[in-house]
């Protein structure tokens, strides 16, 4: 994990620094980007009765937030207040016993919740880990908030391997869907927050909106 040995011109052994600490070259926000867009796409196709306010005012603050310069992280926490609202509402219904909805809208508004859920919390993995993307790039922090393999065994992977947004979106992802990291660790006690509360978003907008369908279509 910490690196590996080379040995100098003059013979001598030294530890050379992991790739994944070493500066290097920035990453691209495209599908950092990309993701935003999906996760807001997402949002705005729910129902009304899943959303507070109108549709466009999340689309407006994302927009807002990218001028004043604040970053990402507003991106990711204003797309989590509306996935979050829009699961506490979904919550509600499904507790009421809304006879109004049908098991495939449902199961349709769950699986888009779920979804944007995925996108979000690989905004904030890759938007937290370290420090972000440009503290990883200049090598700033030096301990992982996740540790993935190719930093324990570095002969798995290219001399020049680092994690990008796929990376973190694959955790999300497995996350997500198994309520596990799978070989990804999070080591710091944020990263295990954040994770807890991934998967607890993810029960409401799966378990609970199947449970829900099954019971609609057999009643």
């Amino acid at each position: 994990m910490n690196g590996h040995t080379v040995t100098t011109k003059r013979g001598h052994t030294e530890h050379a620094a992991a790739p994944w600490r070493r500066a290097t070259r920035g990453e691209s926000r495209w599908p950092a980007a990309a993701a935003v867009v999906a996760a807001s796409g997402l949002q705005m196709a729910l129902p009304r009765w899943l959303s507070f306010g109108p549709h466009w005012l999340l689309p407006i603050g994302q927009i807002g937030s990218t001028l004043l310069r604040t970053g990402g992280l507003v991106l990711a926490g204003l797309l989590s207040l509306a996935n979050a609202a829009s699961a506490v509402l979904l919550v509600r219904d499904l507790t009421h016993s809304s006879p109004a909805r049908s098991a495939a809208a449902l199961l349709l508004a769950g699986g888009s919740i779920w979804a944007a859920n995925v996108l979000i919390f690989a905004l904030w993995y890759w938007e937290l880990d370290r420090g972000g993307p440009a503290d990883r790039c200049h090598a700033v922090r030096m301990y992982p908030d996740f540790l993935f393999p190719q930093m324990q065994q570095p002969d798995v992977a290219p001399s020049d391997w680092k994690p990008s947004f796929t990376d973190y979106l694959y955790l999300s992802f497995t996350n997500a869907i198994s309520f596990a990291a799978s070989d990804i660790t999070p080591l710091t006690r944020w990263a295990k927050a954040m994770m807890m509360l991934q998967s607890a978003v993810s029960v409401a907008a799966i378990v609970l909106v199947i449970a829900r369908a099954v019971n609609i279509i057999g009643g």
